[in-house]
């Protein structure tokens, strides 16, 4: 009995061994699942992707996706761009969303898009709806010298043709704040830009600051404009201030000059005296010595 009942067990854990290794290269659920949505692929070719280290339900759960939206993906591709490093869902996701909104999108360039290392899906929402991207406060110089600190709102749609090789977010922000500075700098004063903040918007947009970048601007409004510094003022300080050392500098030299000239001048008094003093003295030795030798009557 205790045989029998060791048998029944091993049998039944050999039959479960030998069933997970077989569900393992031969995924029937998957397959099922595969037919019952009308996508058409074999259990060997699901095999076939197992030996390639593929995981077959990152190629058939998005091919059923596909297949439902109405889309024409083959297996390989999917396949091919999985075996890539790409996002397979994403990009099925992403021409699924695109033929939802009229936009054309191939599944080449969804996939180059996709291994560039962007958000395709993004990038296709974007389009339908833009975004807005906030610069950060910018400070920039009239020429009356008084600073204002301008905030720009960017609204922007993503263009699919240039994300392979577009430059991102980062540009448009760098771009903007230089012509906010721009703009600003060659004003007059700082009350034409506090009266009309949309000149900042009209000379910015035609610049085309979005060439060679992956979107589009649509706008660029002033959210907020605050006066800073008087710069101007502050600057003529400081120079006067340097003025100001520069000429107590001098001041000093000429003083330390003058001390200079008037210890010269007193080290001659004195040396001009010691030889009148010593002078003086050579009088009487001479004539003592005029006396001894009778020259003197």
């Amino acid at each position: 009995m205790p045989f029998d009942f060791f048998s029944v067990f091993f049998v039944i854990i050999l039959f479960f061994v030998v069933s997970s290794v077989f569900l393992s290269f031969f995924p029937i659920g998957l397959w099922i699942a595969a037919f019952a949505a009308g996508v058409h692929i074999g259990i060997f070719n699901l095999v076939g992707m197992r030996l390639r280290r593929v995981i077959p339900a990152k190629i058939v759960n998005p091919m059923i996706k596909a297949v439902k939206a109405g889309l024409e993906v083959s297996t390989n591709k999917l396949e091919a761009h999985y075996l890539a490093g790409g996002n397979v869902d994403r990009v099925v996701n992403a021409l699924i969303a695109a033929q939802r909104a009229n936009i054309p999108l191939e599944f080449e360039r969804a996939a180059a898009i996709d291994l560039a290392g962007r958000d395709v899906l993004q990038a296709v929402q974007m389009s339908v709806n833009p975004r807005v991207i906030e610069t950060p406060l910018v400070a920039a110089i009239a020429k009356d010298g008084i600073e204002l600190k301008v905030r720009a709102r960017v609204t922007v749609r993503a263009n699919i043709d240039r994300l392979v090789g577009g430059a991102g977010e980062e540009t448009i922000i760098a771009r903007v704040g230089e012509g906010i500075v721009t703009t600003v700098g060659s004003s007059e004063n700082h009350k034409q830009v506090l009266e009309n903040p949309d000149a900042i918007s009209r000379t910015v947009l035609q610049k085309g600051l979005d060439a060679g970048t992956a979107f589009e601007i649509l706008s660029i409004d002033i959210a907020d404009i605050d006066v800073g510094r008087n710069i101007g003022a502050q600057l003529q300080m400081d120079q006067a201030e340097a003025d100001k050392r520069i000429a107590q500098a001098k001041a000093e030299e000429r003083r330390a000059m003058a001390v200079a000239r008037e210890q010269e001048m007193k080290a001659a008094v004195k040396e001009m005296r010691a030889k009148v003093v010593e002078a003086e003295a050579e009088v009487p030795k001479a004539m003592a010595e005029a006396f001894l030798r009778g020259k003197v009557e």
